[in-house]
């Protein structure tokens, strides 16, 4: 495992796209300004220091999870704090190189 994979970026666009084929939802850790100013349709906004009192929110989703934000930071925070809640989740990393992917 090299640091790419420990920090949630290595092999990303194969697993997002094994993601996508299981129905995952795609959610944006940006704040509410970042997120009108441009995102992937269909995300769904769930600001970084929100996540933690929506945690029964994204579990009721009972679905896989992709996580993004502006450059990946934020998403690798929120997938780390997503996992340890026991939810299947990948960083997705950036938004917009994200979207290129999907």
């Amino acid at each position: 495992m090299g640091l790419l994979d420990l920090l949630g970026l290595g092999g990303k666009s194969e697993t997002v796209k094994e993601f996508i084929a299981k129905g995952a939802i795609i959610i944006d850790v940006r704040t509410v300004g970042e997120y009108s100013n441009g995102h992937i349709s269909g995300s769904k906004n769930i600001v970084l220091d929100q996540l933690s009192s929506n945690i029964d929110t994204v579990k009721k989703l009972n679905k896989p999870v992709i996580v993004c934000c502006q450059s990946g930071m934020r998403s690798a925070q929120a997938a780390s704090l997503l996992k340890k809640q026991g939810i299947e989740v990948v960083n997705g990393g950036g938004w917009q190189s994200l979207q290129r992917k999907l």
